[in-house]
């Protein structure tokens, strides 16, 4: 059995049995092999846009699936792939920015994909704001934790869910919904956190609020002249603390 990370089996446990997958900037395809080897996918595609780590992950492939053959292609973002040819296209590890740029390349040839997992290094507000502009609903959102990091992971659609009877959200959600839109962070923390049991949803919150306060701190001790990005911390801190409370029993 493949071993995949935490990072990794969050992102695999958002691909649906028998959907095709493309991995954009595959790297160690670790992930395809994985989704190949148990089953959930029988024809990935895998590409980077250096030949080097395709060469990488060929050889990881004839290492841990001798025999198998996989589709592994040469280019940059969504180039090397036809319009609408993969069910799900996965781009993971690579700063937010980056990936809003290459969805943002070819808007139309995006929106043909069935959806994206995607899973920014960073940015990922500014990743939440493209995503709006370029006509994706956000489905699903999870953390995973990895080298002492939390990461997160985005499920987009390129249409918003299909219409049927009204279900009404957790409370936990609609209360992070009005905290977040009045604070103005709801691109950089994502609400639906809140409507479904993430464990590290607490932890990474704790984490933001540290720096928060520790700029807090070394905004005062700077003294006159720093008053209003003193309040600007301050008032992050009280929101996420706000927000902590929402977790709590």
């Amino acid at each position: 059995m493949v071993k995949l990370s935490g990072r990794l089996e969050k992102i695999y446990a958002m691909i649906e049995p028998g959907e095709r997958v493309a991995d954009v900037g595959t790297d160690h395809a670790l992930l395809p092999i994985a989704l190949y080897a148990r089953g959930r996918s029988h024809s990935p595609i895998l590409s980077d846009a250096r030949p080097g780590p395709l060469e990488k992950a060929r050889a990881n492939i004839a290492r841990l699936l001798p025999g198998a053959v996989f589709d592994l292609r040469l280019g940059d973002g969504l180039a090397p792939y036809a319009r609408g040819e993969a069910d799900v296209v996965v781009i993971a590890g690579m700063g937010g920015r980056l990936i809003a740029d290459i969805l943002s390349a070819d808007a139309e040839k995006s929106r043909s994909f069935g959806r994206f997992v995607l899973q920014p290094r960073n940015a990922s507000d500014k990743l939440r704001l493209r995503l709006g502009e370029l006509g994706f609903a956000v489905t699903d959102e999870a953390l995973a934790e990895e080298g002492g990091r939390i990461c997160e992971i985005i499920r987009a659609s390129p249409v918003p869910p299909a219409k049927g009877a009204a279900v009404a959200a957790p409370l936990a959600l609609r209360r992070a919904e009005t905290l977040l839109a009045a604070g103005g962070a709801a691109a950089e923390i994502s609400p639906l956190l809140f409507g479904k049991a993430e464990p590290l949803l607490a932890p990474w919150l704790e984490r933001k609020l540290r720096t928060a306060d520790a700029v807090s701190e070394r905004l005062l001790a700077a003294g006159a002249g720093k008053e209003a990005l003193l309040e600007k911390s301050r008032a992050r801190a009280a929101l996420l603390r706000d927000l902590l409370d929402i977790l709590r029993p």
